[in-house]
């Protein structure tokens, strides 16, 4: 364990032993002490695409609210390679935090679209079973343990792997199915230091019985930890919100009725810096206060979005999620940062 540790502290790049940790020792080795909360982060990447973070945008972030982070998130598209992604998972260990993989199987970015290569059947079929084998062997290679999901916001009809795009009265058993071949061919290939997310949105969408997000579990033997995504506003003239202390206690007794007892992180959350409907600073000093109260022993990490896009050629009506962009914001985190429950290292 301690070995392990100091690899991760000190971001040994080589290996230090022969095989990975087991599974059971990779979830000892990532969940908080007891009582605390991790603290991740997104820290934006710079096209858009979700995959070309930087150490300096984590470094940057970590100055600003006076705290380091336990993982970094970040997009593994297999539309620009399959392999796995050893340089950008290797930089973040070599900062001392943890690898957060949203292992994206699609053929692009595009929205709101059925996904014409890497489809849910396509995956059951074991079409993509070579490149599943080489992606886990090179996990097993790289060691210590690092979180991965695959469905980013399975509930929501934007993205390809919702049911909408695979058949709205077995889409979300496909997917279920999808998610649990991924994980056996991971694990097959010795990866066992991967701690698997089963991420979602906080409102089904569209609110329909076909789509709860319950319907798409792969089930406990799979999971290790469950995710959601809470947003407020995501353009500055949006006048659509939402109410993070109002939707987290939904979706905690979902999830308490799902799988009892699962670690919970809020993978995902962020509201538009701009946007005069919701203003960050205290819609975050809400979620934030919700997030550090102890109301839900199993709720044990949380990450904020930060990033920023266009919304078209008006630079006024980009989206701004950027704590830099925002010196309200930065105060209301670096006041919660420094409450002491808050646990910035594995």
């Amino acid at each position: 364990m301690l070995k392990y540790a100091l690899m991760i502290l000190l971001g040994a790049v080589a290996p230090l032993l022969a095989s990975p940790v087991s599974h059971d020792t990779a979830l000892r080795m990532l969940a908080p002490a007891p009582e605390k909360v991790l603290h991740g982060l997104f820290p934006g990447g710079y096209s858009g695409n979700e995959d070309d973070i930087s150490p300096d945008q984590v470094r940057d972030y970590e100055r600003l609210v006076a705290r380091r982070v336990a993982w970094v998130m970040f997009s593994h598209n297999w539309y620009q390679g399959r392999a796995f992604p050893l340089e950008t998972a290797g930089w973040i260990r070599g900062q001392g935090a943890t690898p957060y993989i949203r292992l994206m199987l699609r053929s692009n970015t595009e929205l709101n679209k059925r996904e014409p290569l890497y489809t849910l059947q396509a995956i059951v079929d074991g079409k993509f079973d070579e490149d599943l084998r080489a992606w886990g062997q090179a996990a097993a290679r790289f060691e210590t343990p690092f979180i991965a999901e695959y469905g980013t916001e399975v509930n929501g009809d934007w993205f390809a792997w919702n049911a909408r795009w695979n058949g709205r009265g077995n889409g979300a058993a496909l997917f279920a199915q999808a998610y649990r071949h991924i994980i056996d061919v991971v694990r097959s290939a010795g990866a066992s230091n991967v701690i698997w997310v089963f991420h979602v949105n906080n409102s089904d969408s569209p609110q329909r019985g076909w789509n709860r997000f319950e319907r798409y579990y792969p089930g406990d033997d799979y999971i290790d930890w469950l995710g959601v995504s809470i947003y407020s506003a995501q353009t500055p003239y949006e006048d659509w919100t939402v109410d993070f202390t109002r939707s987290l206690p939904g979706v905690m007794a979902r999830f308490a009725a799902m799988a009892p007892g699962k670690p919970v992180v809020i993978a995902e959350m962020g509201t538009d810096v701009r946007n005069p409907y919701e203003p960050a600073g205290p819609w975050a000093d809400a979620a934030l206060g919700l997030i550090l109260s102890g109301r839900y022993p199993n709720l044990i990490g949380f990450s904020w979005w930060n990033e920023s896009w266009p919304n078209g050629d008006d630079p006024a009506r980009a989206t701004d999620f950027r704590i830099a962009s925002s010196p309200a914001l930065a105060a209301v985190i670096r006041r919660h940062l420094a409450n002491p429950r808050v646990q910035s290292r594995p």
